[in-house]
């Protein structure tokens, strides 16, 4: 990771809310899930927040370089329903060696939907993937 990284950076990233980011979609051969109203999921708000840090971070990595999500402490607080534009806002809190914490903010097109905390490390690929492939070899 580049040592140009340094707490405070920010970064918005926005997108739509598609039928397929609702509730129902999350388990699908669940009833309980395809019962839900379609309404932004918890799951996918989680993995947008994750998005918008990992866009924010890609400048600051190196050839092979990866962040994976080690830790996330978030609030689902309002419904969002299909159409409307969900923004994160994130901002870099810290950085500690490979170790970085986010500050994360949601909001869709009319009030604050999530907000909370994000940790991420930076991995080498090549090294990772050998480490899942090896886990994955002890079955």
């Amino acid at each position: 990771m580049k040592d140009t990284l340094k707490p405070g950076l920010e970064h918005t990233f926005s997108i739509s809310v598609t039928k397929e980011k609702t509730v129902p979609f999350v388990f699908p051969e669940s009833d309980l899930f395809r019962e839900m109203p379609e309404v932004f999921a918890t799951a996918y708000m989680v993995g947008f927040m994750e998005w918008a840090c990992m866009e924010a971070l890609r400048p600051y990595l190196d050839e092979g370089e990866r962040t994976l999500g080690t830790m996330i402490n978030v609030t689902h607080q309002a419904a969002t329903p299909v159409g409307m534009i969900v923004t994160a806002r994130v901002k870099c809190l810290e950085v500690d060696g490979k170790r970085t914490l986010w500050e994360i903010e949601a909001q869709d097109d009319v009030e604050v939907i999530g907000k909370g905390t994000h940790e991420r490390f930076t991995v080498h690929n090549e090294k990772f993937s050998a480490r899942v492939a090896a886990k994955g070899s002890n079955r």
